[in-house]
């Protein structure tokens, strides 16, 4: 599993980074969580608010910082669409 965090590297984006994080480690899941800082990055995603979350490609929320239960039911959700 791919997971993008998309933002600028602001304080709001380093908190929806850490709580994927402690998601993943919760989880106990195998993820590769890139951060993607690049606005031309970003934009190619369509998305216009960060931070966002992207997984596998798709995104999954922006605009919020996820809180670490909504980030484990987002990645729950997407690995029983697999």
């Amino acid at each position: 599993m791919k997971i993008q965090i998309l933002g600028p590297g602001c304080p709001r984006c380093k908190m929806l980074a850490a709580n994927v994080e402690q998601a993943v480690k919760n989880l106990a899941i195998e993820a590769q969580i890139e951060k993607v800082s690049s606005i031309s990055e970003i934009v190619k995603f369509g998305v216009m608010m960060t931070p966002a979350l992207a997984v596998d490609g798709g995104v999954k929320s922006a605009g919020k910082v996820l809180t670490v239960p909504e980030v484990i039911r987002l990645l729950t959700t997407h690995l029983a669409s697999l």
